[in-house]
């Protein structure tokens, strides 16, 4: 902890504050950090205990993901608390578990929209890699009807489902581009330069758009 807290830095913190989270730790530190402890289970649940959240950043990247359980993981998502823990918890920890479809259903609809949104991340992984089973017709008709009215991360969560169905399932872009240009979410969304709009058109055609010219190359 006391290495942590010496590797704040207050710029970083300003900017981190800005997305909503409460660190000021850079975190190219963070994983050089954490390629120096390598995994440590029991460390990384001591970190997690501690409730701040560059311990808990740096917990999620020495853990073990499948010596959690499902109810575990689903008390630590509920209790991530900023953006940046939700996130590695998600991508890091979860995608990774024995037990990520199980929490997938259980989240997806879950009246928290932070942990729904964790519901929808995951789904968005099963539409890009193993959509089999998925009801995708469905999850259309759902971003549909919500997304525009939808909380700011699950919105977020639910329009990286809309664009990667429309990227990942030809048959259903049309649809998807249709949704995206009525529900206009994330249209005016400040985009750095060189990097794709999150509004779900623009992102649909780039990325069709790219992957065309790399089976042309």
């Amino acid at each position: 902890m006391a290495e942590l807290a010496a590797l704040e830095d207050p710029r970083a913190r300003e900017v981190n504050e800005k997305r909503g989270d409460d660190h000021g730790v850079n975190l190219s530190k963070l994983r050089a950090v954490a390629k120096r402890l390598k995994t440590q289970q029991e460390l990384a649940r001591q970190l997690w205990e501690t409730n701040d959240t560059a311990a808990r950043l740096l917990a999620l990247l020495i853990c073990r993901p499948k010596a959690y359980e499902g109810d575990e993981l689903d008390a630590m998502l509920r209790e991530a608390g900023t953006p940046k823990v939700h996130d590695w918890l998600v991508n890091y920890v979860v995608k990774k578990s024995p037990h990520s479809e199980d929490l997938r259903q259980s989240w997806f609809a879950d009246p928290d929209p932070v942990v729904a949104s964790a519901g929808w991340a995951l789904t968005t992984e099963r539409v890009a890699k193993s959509p089999e089973g998925l009801d995708l017709p469905g999850l259309l008709d759902v971003i549909e009807s919500g997304m525009r009215e939808a909380p700011d991360r699950l919105q977020w969560a639910m329009n990286h489902c809309l664009a990667q169905i429309g990227i990942e399932h030809a048959e259903l872009r049309a649809r998807a581009l249709d949704i995206g240009e009525r529900l206009e979410v994330l249209k005016d969304y400040p985009t750095p330069p060189n990097c794709t709009s999150p509004f779900a058109p623009i992102w649909i055609n780039e990325m069709v758009r790219r992957a065309g010219e790399g089976r042309a190359g």
